[in-house]
């Protein structure tokens, strides 16, 4: 008979709870299968499955991937090998499933007719776990999208069965014993977008237990902790869930602050008994949640209970050889603050960090998130994933609760909350649409970001009028490498790592700088320049540190500081406190540091550029000087047609005539001019339609220009030296010539 050995991996996202196998087509053709066939797979049990194929990424590999379910009627893990030959399936007459031993449900009236629908045409055996998926309007809830484990008692015939319209399907509530298999919990496949960290927790918790002789042979003791760190809301916990889960080891829990106790030694003995009973059960593997509220530092705490804690924590994990099979993981997201004896190998031997997922783990996140959800043509996961960066799994959770939420909404008015029942044919109809994904998207922001977060507002290129020469160079420095870096890569260049735009107070960096978060869809960090500095010593150097360690975890961000003038000074100037001098060297000290911050760019604005420590324009840092100076006449064009945009003016008003007469103004001005005229309008006739040509010469009257000779004097002579690179011409030109009004 034509079998083959294959190895078993983890199904895609959207395959969960399905009972299908995915298979490359040369394995197909040798087992003369066709898609939709079923296949029997044998491990250390036999199950059943529908065949598929798989992507062309798995094409040629020798794997076949099934999903939790199947993997534990088969009793097999990820990695192990199975056997797969074509099965033959007979119609099932009857199939009767109950709950598992730990879980017993209610069943409404019809629950077994939707049982039914849900597992049509699929391939069962006896003793199988059969996945029932619950929704809003199941009789027995469970979070939607959430697999609810069944187990087949018993099928007529015996066998592989193939559930049809004529099958009956009897459900009991009562759950069964000796039917030891759980199917609850979680799997690798609710993880996404954590490929290579459940590879590595793999191999320091799976192997060891399934198979220790590996490691009696290379002669080494197998791994006995494995601490899991990084940003909260990245899948830390869930990954120790799914390890034990997956392992069938004795899963044990420590919650930090429940261990504490009041009573002298009481803290410690309930760690002692916890690492007793994973002593007697083991293999076990015994998980520390919040790590860092049971093991702080010794030397920073106060209270005496910690440091026994920690003691007895030590002792614990050093007393772990004469342990046999039992696994320390811990999770923390203040890897920093837990004591670094802890740290060491031997108790936790490896430190994995799980960080911010990129694109493809986003990708992977909202297919497992949106198994469960109707979702209409339009939505788009892959444009989804490219739209939330720096966003964690808990977020895109929260995000596809919230776009479900949306949806809801469009139909409540249908809903009578008053019924019992909603109407069947309504619920069928519930769709989520891409809308309702955009609505959610503005509501939803990355966690990371929640306290450094700026409404960004909506200002595009389209707003910024009149400086075609300086917004290229911007968009060069800023906009092509976050989204074309392959550009600077064929070049074999790196991308520039600031950009300071300086000029007269008006002409529009800050809204340069807004658009460019804007265009680039980034994620945008603004950092006004005072509001940094502290009078505690080093808290104004921290407050940079942790603005541009938020930055590299949501990246790519644009981190904008305006009026860097008044931040980073030139050293050596003033009297008294230096804290400007400590934040000059720690701005100097992270914008080094920015070859490991991948795609953070870092923008400032200023007018004074000369009073700005020469250190900080050096190429390296800020590469790009951008000079933003007053606007020509077309430029002012431009502007006045941006701020008349929506005002109603007379057939006498020219725009163009209004350009010819206002050298010397900037983008601000010509705001105001705009404003004025329109109340003035007001001012002759309340119920003024339009405003005339009278009216903005009234106003040129009462907006005094900005750029006077003495200022344009000033910044053509900062321009010329920037070019040539001479700060030092320029501090000692620093001789105060002009006065800023």
């Amino acid at each position: 008979m034509n079998e083959v050995q294959l190895e078993v991996a983890k199904a895609y996202p959207n395959d969960s709870g399905r009972g299908i196998a995915r298979l490359d087509p040369d394995t197909l053709l040798h087992l003369k299968l066709s898609p939709g066939d079923i296949i029997e797979i044998e491990g250390a049990e036999t199950t059943a499955a529908k065949v598929w194929r798989a992507d062309r990424q798995d094409w040629n590999t020798d794997t076949v991937r099934i999903d939790g379910f199947t993997r534990q009627n088969a009793d097999v893990g990820i990695g192990e090998r199975v056997t797969i030959r074509k099965a033959e399936a007979k119609k099932a007459e009857s199939l009767t499933l109950a709950p598992p031993e730990e879980a017993s449900v209610q069943f409404g009236s019809d629950a077994a007719g939707m049982v039914k629908r849900q597992i049509l045409k699929r391939p069962v055996v006896e003793r199988d776990i059969v996945p029932v998926m619950s929704s809003t309007n199941h009789p027995f809830m469970r979070s939607p999208g959430q697999a609810i484990p069944l187990i087949a008692v018993d099928t007529e015939p015996e066998g592989v069965c193939l559930i049809t319209e004529d099958t009956e399907v009897e459900l009991r509530e009562e759950p069964i014993s000796g039917f030891e298999k759980t199917g609850g919990g979680i799997t690798y496949e609710d993880i996404g977008g954590l490929q290579g960290e459940i590879q590595r927790v793999r191999e320091m918790v799976e192997l060891p237990m399934k198979h220790p002789q590996i490691f009696k042979k290379l002669g080494i003791e197998p791994p006995q902790g494995v601490l899991l760190h990084g940003p909260p809301g990245t899948g830390k916990t869930l990954l120790a869930k799914a390890v034990a889960n997956e392992t069938s080891a004795s899963f044990f829990s420590i919650a930090g602050p429940e261990i504490i106790s009041k009573y002298y030694g009481e803290s410690e003995q309930q760690l002692r008994e916890i690492f007793e009973d994973a002593k007697d059960e083991s293999p076990s593997i015994i998980f520390i949640d919040e790590l860092d509220s049971i093991a702080p530092k010794r030397e920073d705490v106060t209270g005496e209970v910690e440091r026994r804690v920690v003691a007895q924590l030590l002792t614990m994990m050093d007393g772990l050889e004469t342990r046999g099979q039992v696994i320390v993981i811990a999770a923390t997201n203040r890897v920093d603050s837990v004591d670094p004896a802890l740290r060491r190998p031997g108790r936790f031997d490896r430190e994995i960090e799980i960080g911010v997922p990129d694109e493809v783990g986003r990708k992977e996140i909202l297919q497992i998130h949106t198994r469960g959800m109707p979702l209409s043509d339009d939505v788009d996961l892959d444009h989804l994933a490219d739209e939330t960066h720096g966003f964690v799994g808990a977020d895109i959770e929260s995000l596809t609760k919230e776009a479900a939420m949306k949806a809801l909404r469009r139909y409540l008015p249908e809903i009578d909350l008053d019924e019992e029942d909603i109407p069947p044919s309504l619920v069928d109809r519930m769709i989520v649409k891409r809308n309702d994904f955009q609505g959610a998207l503005a509501e939803v922001e990355p966690s990371a970001m929640r306290e450094v977060l700026v409404e960004l507002p909506k200002v595009t290129w389209e707003d910024v009028g009149g400086l075609a020469d300086a917004q290229q160079q911007v968009k060069e420095a800023v906009e092509w490498p976050l989204t074309t870096p392959e550009k600077f890569d064929r070049m074999g260049i790196e991308a520039p790592k600031g950009v300071l735009l300086y000029g007269p107070p008006g002409t529009g960096k800050t809204l340069m700088a807004k658009a460019v978060a804007n265009e680039t869809n980034a994620n945008f960090i603004s950092v006004r320049g005072p509001q940094l500095l502290s009078k505690w010593v080093g808290e104004s150097e921290k407050a940079i540190r942790q603005t541009f360690r938020k930055a590299r975890q949501v990246s790519p961000t644009v981190i904008f500081f305006d009026e860097l003038d008044s931040l980073a000074p030139s050293r050596g100037q003033e009297m008294g406190n230096n804290v400007s001098e400590r934040v000059v060297n720690q701005l100097l000290t992270e914008l080094d540091g920015l070859e490991e911050m991948g795609n953070v760019m870092v923008i400032g604005a200023t007018n004074r550029p000369d009073m700005i420590d020469p250190a900080l324009i050096r190429s390296g840092r800020f590469d790009r000087l951008v000079m933003i100076g007053q606007p020509d006449e077309e430029g002012r064009e431009q502007i006045l047609k941006i701020h008349t945009g929506d005002t109603p003016l007379s057939a006498d008003v020219s725009l163009r005539e209004l350009a010819e007469r206002t050298d010397g103004y900037v983008g601000s001005d010509l705001e105001s001019i705009a404003r004025e005229a329109a109340i003035q309008a007001l001012r002759e006739d309340d119920d003024a339609e339009d405003v005339n040509m009278r009216h903005f010469e009234q106003a040129m009257e009462n907006v005094r220009p900005t750029i006077s000779e003495a200022i344009m004097d000033y910044y053509a002579d900062i321009e010329e030296q920037f070019k040539g690179g001479g700060t030092d011409s320029l501090r000692a030109d620093r001789s105060g010539r002009i006065g800023f009004q």
